[in-house]
């Protein structure tokens, strides 16, 4: 055992960095200081580099939403132009008759906002929640540009009866404050009465839960569909030769390399009444000339343009799981006994329930979402939720409508993605 004194010792130290019992690097500081200083320059740069990504993400994801949750609640369009009234209604609990003050306070924001110009903004705010309204506003704002002498309340009644229609007033009421639930209330087919209780819409206004749960039971539909079509075919892929497999695999991508309209007019000319595929059929004697078959503007031409538009995005995901699978599994379950049905059911198909519920998540996922196709070939019966929200963006400008079913319908994706982890576990998704 060497001693302080020992020459040999001492050189042994200043080779391995030893300072007073402490290792140090090469220039003489402290290594647990040096690899720290290490460790934060490389999540420095680590973060750099992720960086343009982030920020991309930031500006065209997480913003967006965020804009769209806010719309989904806020809308100033009567409350910032109508203040007086606004002011009334916030001083007088719901329920309260309107009386001379509060067509007082109308009539002077009808004319102030005709004056301004705004008088469009107000009505098209009420007219989502009692449609029609919106002429009311613009007729009544023009008339009374020029002035409008007291009693208000009978000079504005005279002028147009509705301004004494008490749900008028419950509408210009639950408007008065630019934070609503309207919205979000409209889009399970709800409403506020006149005592602002809620309540449901009348019978032939219920449009968006039957939207939406058509749109959840389609997507279910294609979502089945392309798991009986695509599991096959992806056991092809994992189990044939690699040059045939291949060239399967080349058949499968092809739709990849066409635009999304282009296959969707291909279904169109296809599946209408005088296409090729009702020709095919009355060619092969199975039907007559006077039962063509209605393919198209339809569900059944939703569910089939659909089907085969997501169907690679159920095979990926499978065969990215099947193909990792010891083929010795299955004949070792034959050799002892099992038959095929057995074998398949209770040692190859439990193995490839990542690739399954990867695939089926994105399949549901992206047929829920689906705009075009729906559009196209859809009609009346084969719309969805997405083609209604497109509806408030582009035709009644109504975004704040489209931002509340855009959000239940980001919540039950949420929720879809929530039960998967919880039964299936992200860890095990297998996307490819």
């Amino acid at each position: 055992m060497a001693t302080p004194l020992d020459p040999h010792a001492a050189i042994a130290t200043e080779a391995t960095g030893l300072r007073d019992g402490a290792l140090t690097t090469a220039d003489g500081q402290p290594l647990g200081r040096a690899l720290a200083r290490a460790s934060r320059r490389a999540r420095r740069r680590a973060f750099l580099l992720v960086l343009p990504l982030l920020a991309f993400i930031l500006i065209t994801f997480i913003l967006p939403i965020g804009q769209m949750l806010y719309r989904s609640v806020y809308n100033d369009g009567f409350s910032a132009n109508m203040p007086a009234i606004s002011a009334w209604f916030a001083e007088h609990p719901a329920g309260t008759d309107p009386d001379e003050g509060a067509f007082a306070a109308l009539a002077a924001d009808l004319q102030t906002s005709a004056e301004d110009k705004t008088i469009g903004v107000v009505g098209t705010r009420i007219n989502y929640a009692l449609p029609g309204t919106r002429s009311l506003f613009t007729s009544t704002g023009r008339k009374v540009r020029s002035g409008i002498e007291p009693p208000y309340q009978a000079a504005l009644l005279d002028l147009d009866p509705k301004w004494g229609d008490p749900q008028l007033w419950a509408a210009m009421r639950d408007a008065s404050s630019a934070y609503t639930d309207s919205f979000y209330l409209a889009s399970v087919d709800a409403k506020r009465n006149v005592g602002g209780e809620i309540e449901r819409a009348a019978p032939r206004q219920r449009v968006y839960v039957m939207l939406f749960l058509r749109t959840l039971w389609l997507s279910a539909l294609v979502t089945g569909l392309t798991f009986l079509l695509g599991f096959p075919i992806a056991h092809l892929l994992a189990t044939l030769p690699l040059r045939k497999s291949n060239l399967l695999m080349i058949l499968v991508l092809l739709p990849f390399w066409t635009s999304l309209l282009v296959r969707t007019s291909a279904w169109m000319v296809l599946l209408q009444q005088q296409g090729v595929v009702n020709d095919i059929l009355i060619w092969a004697g199975v039907i007559d000339n006077g039962g063509r078959l209605k393919m198209m503007y339809n569900q059944t031409g939703t569910i089939i343009a659909m089907t085969h538009i997501l169907l690679p995005f159920m095979i990926l995901p499978l065969y990215s799981v099947m193909r990792t699978i010891n083929p010795s599994y299955v004949r070792a379950a034959r050799s002892l006994g099992a038959t095929s049905w057995t074998a398949f059911r209770r040692i190859y198909f439990p193995q490839t329930l990542p690739g399954l519920g990867a695939g089926a998540l994105l399949v549901f996922i992206l047929a829920v979402g689906y705009y075009i196709t729906p559009a196209l070939v859809g009609g009346a019966s084969g719309q969805l939720i997405s083609n209604m929200i497109a509806e408030h963006m582009t035709g009644t400008l109504n975004w704040s409508m489209a931002a509340a079913l855009a959000a239940i319908l980001l919540a039950g994706v949420l929720i879809l993605y929530w039960v998967y982890d919880r039964l299936v576990g992200i860890d095990n998704l297998k996307l490819g």
